[in-house]
């Protein structure tokens, strides 16, 4: 732990990279139903359907999808909620994210847009300098949270793939997701073997988070429908922030709806993207 600690300076401003002081919190988006079990037998054995669960996306195609990053620090909550669609099988995605007031209490800042993209994470309104009609790039094999926390938002496949290192898993009952019935399973995850087992795009980034969080281990809980497909998944991360000792948790939770509807994400041209220095918020 200690040394995991000692590297986890340049992880300080992560949620800087979309103009946000990195906190900690917990909380979720899109539950409609409780937690509570309301019969029905899991389907398998519950760690054998959860690493599958990314594969179901991948079959299902694409869907909507919306996110919710929390984090508080210092009495202060910050909630980043996202909402676009997503392509499984090209691992393209498309984000309207929606910053929180700002520190005066201001009115909400610009949505930014951010496309996902294998190895990149492209966002637009980036503010601070940066031309409106230009987008920034950045390279997510760099970044020492893999793109879990850094966009304010994470990525919805590498979320799924977080599921492939599960190491222990309970069902918990039946209930539902914004009116679909659902599997609800608790357990937690391993993000080194989540790297090992996760496609090739994504197993550097999940390989980085696991050196560089505070714990490799990720507490979650997923609710898959009766194809397999993640409906909800909510986990709970944890870093050190540059700037204080204590651990920073953050609750990400990812909502995943209609399926198969069209996902046409294009990346920018290399004309398109600002290639000067970005002033930080």
């Amino acid at each position: 732990m200690v040394r995991r600690q000692q590297r986890h300076g340049r992880i300080g401003g992560v949620v800087v990279a979309v103009g946000v002081t990195v906190c900690l919190g917990f909380a979720a988006v899109g539950c409609a139903g409780g937690d509570a079990a309301t019969g029905g037998a899991p389907a398998g054995d519950p760690v054998r359907v959860l690493h599958r669960a990314a594969d179901a996306l991948v079959t299902a195609g694409s869907s909507k999808a919306r996110t919710s990053l929390q984090m508080a620090t210092g009495g202060t909550r910050v909630t980043i909620r996202g909402e676009g669609v997503y392509d499984y099988r090209k691992r393209l995605g498309r984000l309207k994210v929606l910053l929180p007031r700002d520190p005066a209490g201001a009115a909400v800042r610009r949505p930014i847009t951010e496309l996902l993209a294998p190895g990149a994470l492209f966002m637009k309104n980036r503010g601070a300098g940066v031309p409106a009609d230009k987008w920034v790039r950045v390279d997510t094999g760099t970044l020492s949270d893999g793109n879990l926390v850094t966009g304010g938002a994470t990525d919805p496949f590498v979320a799924a793939e977080v599921l492939r290192g599960t190491r222990s898993a309970a069902f918990v009952g039946r209930t539902e997701v914004a009116g679909t019935k659902v599997r609800h399973y608790r357990g937690t995850a391993d993000l080194e073997k989540a790297a090992r087992e996760a496609s090739d795009a994504n197993r550097g980034p999940l390989g980085a988070a696991a050196s560089e969080f505070a714990t490799a281990r990720v507490p979650f809980d997923a609710y898959l429908d009766d194809q397999g497909r993640i409906r909800k998944v909510r986990h709970r991360f944890s870093f050190v922030n540059g700037r204080q000792d204590a651990p920073v948790a953050v609750a990400s939770t990812t909502l995943l709806y209609d399926f198969g509807v069209p996902a046409d994400v294009r990346l920018p041209t290399g004309e398109d993207i600002y290639a000067g220095r970005i002033a930080a918020e």
